[in-house]
């Protein structure tokens, strides 16, 4: 992913430049062309194990129904009476739990709204994508949405050139609509034209390193599943619009072992991490895992040299499976 910034004429210039955001697709190479068809043919197993997994709980779901009825059936009356008694004031308090926790999060959100910092995700990029990668970047949208909701310190989130097949799909997830985000068919640029002298796009092509996020800059990541199509897309569009760019600081901290990217999802649990930490080190840690830093990074009291890169893993795989590689010039931050 690519941090940059935009410095951009809203009366006289369109929001990017052809050359910016509609260059020729280049072809695939035949290694590119490989990753792809692995890419498929992991999608097409995956949706298969939901299918099995979906199969699975209505099994379980019976079964547990079953049982119930059985042990229902097996006690007095009186116990019977206790039992059903029980079961529903639990069901209660559970409920009481999660409203209670839903009103606490539309209150950080809503406090991040107008205190938080601002992050940009740009979705200028989807007429280069595939429906795909698309859903890709979908996906990897409705994490970050989730991880901010849960964060003690959200950021307030920003959805700008959501136009076409990409708002389409976002308004396909359940309640959408009711999140707790700015959601914006124009571009960064046009939305937030009063504040351009505070924008900065997040590229790793950038030579300003990013070393403490500022209350007053809003940061925009480049929302771009390209496969590395398009390298350096997101630092040209910057520079033609005359923006602020920065990278983040991972150089200095991690080497990572083989590919240097890292998903839309990933830069954004960085940055609430930070948010959180005020500590790269430990937010660089607790999101890139370990299996994709080199042998001698390590979580130790001295930090590695290499190149900033980053993987399209999650540091929890197992819940960050659906979230796909994001363009390593787009999203090497």
């Amino acid at each position: 992913m690519e941090a940059v910034e935009e410095s951009h004429n809203p009366k006289m210039d369109p929001p990017c430049s052809s050359s910016a955001c509609n260059p020729p697709e280049p072809p695939l190479s035949k290694n590119a062309r490989k990753k792809l068809l692995k890419q498929q043919r992991y999608e097409a197993k995956k949706a298969d194990k939901k299918l099995q997994a979906k199969e699975q709980k209505k099994k379980d779901i019976e079964r547990k129904r079953k049982e119930w009825e059985e042990k229902l059936a097996s006690v007095t009356e009186e116990e019977r009476a206790k039992l059903i008694e029980s079961r529903r004031n639990l069901r209660k308090e559970r409920m009481g739990k999660r409203s209670e926790d839903r009103e606490k999060k539309i209150e950080r959100l809503s406090t991040a709204r107008d205190y938080g910092q601002n992050i940009v995700i740009d979705l200028e990029f989807s007429h280069l994508m595939t429906p795909w990668e698309i859903h890709s970047l979908v996906q990897q949208i409705m994490y970050c949405y989730a991880v901010n909701g849960r964060c003690p310190s959200p950021c307030h989130l920003w959805l700008t050139g959501c136009n076409g097949e990409m708002e389409t799909q976002l308004q396909r997830l359940p309640g959408f609509d009711k999140w707790i985000i700015e959601k914006e068919c124009r571009s960064y640029i046009d939305a937030l034209q009063e504040q351009k002298e505070n924008l900065v796009y997040l590229t790793a092509d950038s030579e300003t390193v990013l070393d403490d996020l500022d209350l007053k800059k809003i940061y925009i990541v480049g929302g771009l599943v390209d496969r590395n199509r398009w390298k350096g897309i997101t630092m040209k569009k910057a520079q033609e619009q005359e923006i602020q760019t920065a990278k983040l600081p991972i150089g200095s901290y991690l080497k990572m072992s083989s590919s240097q990217v890292l998903t839309v999802n990933q830069v954004i649990e960085i940055l609430l991490k930070y948010l959180e930490t005020r500590d790269w080190k430990d937010s660089f840690f607790e999101v890139v895992p370990q299996r994709k830093r080199c042998g001698g990074d390590s979580n130790s009291d001295h930090p590695v040299d290499g190149e900033e890169n980053g993987d399209g893993d999650n540091k929890n795989e197992t819940k960050k499976t659906k979230c796909d590689e994001v363009s390593s010039s787009d999203n090497n931050l």
